[in-house]
C-alpha cells in the first residue's frame, strides 16, 4: 500500500492508495495515539482522538474530533519568504484603465434579475457579432437587485460595478427595469471615479423596444472589440485567483501545494495571486497571520478572522461547521485539516494586503479577500476584485466557472480521468513546470478552459430580503 507521511511531527500518515481497511486519501495512526491525545498532520494539529487508536489503525471522523478554539488569541511574528524573481511576459489585451485582459469579451450586466431573461435573449441574438478577436458576448445573470436594503443592497452593487471593471472586459453594457433598490444612477455614480468610456448603461423602462435598444449598442461594442489584438504584457500585470473545492485528503498533498509554487511563481514575476474563503482559514489562520508583510496588514487580517467568527456565532452555529459530506468521503476530517491544506495554495509568500468583498486589488504580491467558502460565490468574489483567471483545485469535482477562465487542477488520478470533461490539469504529477506551462498557454489565448462556455455569478448575501 502507498502510504506518505507529510512532516517529521506527525502521527498520522495518508493512504494514497487505499485498502480495504483505509480508502484512498485518509489518514492511518503511525503509532498508538491514546484518547484525548492531539492528531497531528502537516506538522500541526488537526484534531484530538476521542478513542485510543491502534498504530495503523484509520484515523477519522469516528475517532477524532475539532480541536478548534473560538476564542483563540493571536500574536505576530513574521515567517514569509520571498519568491525568486523571475522575468515573464504574457499575451494579453493591453488596457488603457489598467491591467490587461486575457480575454477579450463583452458583458452583459443586469442590475436587477427582473431582467435576466431580456439580457440571455441580447446575448444569444448577439451572437452573430462574435468575430475577429471576440472571445464572447455573456449575459452575467443573477437574482437579485431589489428588496435588498443597506448594506446588502450596497454589496450587491459594488460587486456588479467590480465585475465591470475586470480587465477581460473589453466593453460592458448595464442593463436596469427601472425600478429597483439596485438602481442605474448608483451604478453610474459608483463607477464615475474610474472614468471608463468602455460601459453604456440603459433602463428597459425607458426605451420603447429594449431588445432592439441594447442590440445596436452591443453591435456597436462588437464592431470596436473585433479589431482588439493581444501584446506582449509584462507579468506584473497579471492576477491569479485561488480557490479549492470538493477538497478531499489529495488537496492538501498534491493540487493545493502544487498551485502554491505557481503562486510563488507569479509573485516572483511581479504579479498578484488573491486568497479567499475566509471559514477555510479557520485553524490555519495563525500562519498567514505570520506571513503578513507588516503589522498593520496582521491587524487588518486578524480583525477579518475575529468578524467573520462573530458572523457564524451571531447565527448560532460554530466556526467548525465544515468540512463538508463530500470532503469527508475523501478523507477530510476536521476544519483544521482542511484549512492547512487549503492555504498551501498560497505558496510562501508573504501576505501584502487583505480585501474588502468586491474591492479591487491594488498591491502586487498575495492578497487575503474577505469572502466566504462557497464555490461560486467565492471565485465570483475573486474575478470581481481583478483576477483575470481562478486557479481551482477540487478532489471531487465541479463543472462550474465563474465569468473569468475557472482552470480546474485534479487533486488525484481517478477524478482527473474519470471527469476528464472538467479537469484540465492532473495535479497528483506534481508537474510545476507543466501547470505553469498551462497556465500561460491559458492566459495567452492558446488554451480553453473546459469549462469556459459556463459563466456564471453568484453573490454573498447577507441581509434581509424583502
Amino acid at each position: 500500500m502507498n502510504r506518505v507521511i507529510i512532516h517529521e511531527k506527525d502521527n498520522v500518515g495518508v493512504c494514497l492508495d487505499g485498502s480495504a481497511e483505509i480508502p484512498a486519501g485518509h489518514k492511518y495512526a503511525l503509532r498508538a495515539i491514546e484518547a484525548g491525545e492531539y492528531v497531528i498532520k502537516y506538522g500541526e494539529i488537526i484534531g484530538k482522538a476521542t478513542q485510543a487508536i491502534s498504530a495503523g489503525e484509520w484515523v477519522h471522523t469516528h475517532n477524532v474530533k475539532s480541536h478548534l478554539d473560538e476564542n483563540v488569541a493571536y500574536s505576530y511574528e513574521f515567517n514569509a519568504k520571498t519568491p525568486e524573481k523571475l522575468q515573464a511576459t504574457f499575451q494579453g489585451y493591453k488596457r488603457k484603465y489598467g491591467r490587461a485582459g486575457i480575454r477579450n469579451e463583452i458583458y452583459i450586466i443586469p442590475t436587477v434579475g427582473c431582467v435576466n431573461n431580456a439580457c440571455m435573449r441580447m446575448a444569444k441574438d448577439a451572437q452573430k457579432y462574435v468575430q475577429g478577436s471576440i472571445d464572447g458576448i455573456f449575459a452575467l445573470t443573477h437574482q437579485f437587485g431589489c428588496s435588498q436594503l443597506g448594506d446588502d443592497n450596497e454589496n450587491i452593487k459594488k460587486l456588479l460595478c467590480s465585475i465591470a471593471l475586470n480587465p477581460n472586459a473589453s466593453f460592458v453594457l448595464f442593463v436596469g427595469l427601472g425600478c429597483e433598490n439596485n438602481g442605474m444612477d448608483g451604478i453610474k455614480a459608483y463607477l464615475e471615479p474610474y472614468h471608463r468610456d468602455n460601459i453604456a448603461y440603459f433602463n428597459c423602462q425607458d426605451v420603447a423596444d429594449e431588445h432592439e435598444y441594447g442590440m445596436s449598442i452591443l453591435k456597436a461594442f462588437a464592431e470596436k472589440a473585433k479589431d482588439f489584438q493581444r501584446e506582449a504584457v509584462d507579468m506584473s500585470e497579471l492576477c491569479i485567483g485561488l480557490k479549492c473545492g470538493g477538497s478531499d485528503g489529495y488537496s492538501g498533498l498534491t493540487a493545493n501545494p502544487l498551485v502554491g509554487k505557481i503562486s510563488d511563481r507569479v509573485v516572483g514575476a511581479g504579479g498578484s495571486a488573491i486568497l479567499t474563503e475566509v471559514p477555510e482559514m479557520f485553524g490555519a489562520e495563525q500562519i498567514l497571520m505570520n506571513k503578513c508583510k507588516t503589522r498593520e496588514i496582521f491587524e487588518k487580517y486578524k480583525q477579518m478572522i475575529v468578524d467573520f467568527k462573530a458572523y457564524y456565532t451571531k447565527q448560532g452555529f460554530p466556526v467548525y461547521e465544515n468540512p463538508s459530506p463530500g470532503n469527508k468521503k475523501g478523507g477530510i476530517t476536521t476544519l483544521e485539516e482542511k484549512s492547512l491544506g487549503c492555504i498551501e495554495k498560497a505558496g510562501t509568500s508573504e501576505l501584502v494586503d487583505v480585501l474588502e468583498y468586491g474591492e479591487l486589488v491594488k498591491a502586487q504580491g498575495v492578497s487575503a479577500l474577505n469572502a466566504p467558502g462557497n464555490d461560486l460565490i467565492a471565485a465570483t468574489a475573486l474575478a470581481a476584485s481583478g483576477c483575470q483567471i481562478v486557479l481551482f483545485t477540487t478532489g471531487r469535482g465541479t463543472p462550474f466557472s465563474t465569468f473569468v477562465p475557472t482552470m480546474k487542477i485534479g487533486t488525484n488520478n481517478h477524478i482527473s480521468a474519470h471527469k476528464s470533461n472538467w479537469i484540465d490539469f492532473n495535479a497528483y504529477s506534481m508537474d510545476e513546470d507543466g501547470l505553469f506551462k498551462l497556465l500561460l498557454q491559458t492566459i495567452n489565448g492558446e488554451y480553453i478552459c473546459k469549462s469556459e462556455d459556463v459563466r456564471e455569478i453568484a453573490f454573498y448575501k447577507t441581509g434581509v430580503t424583502l
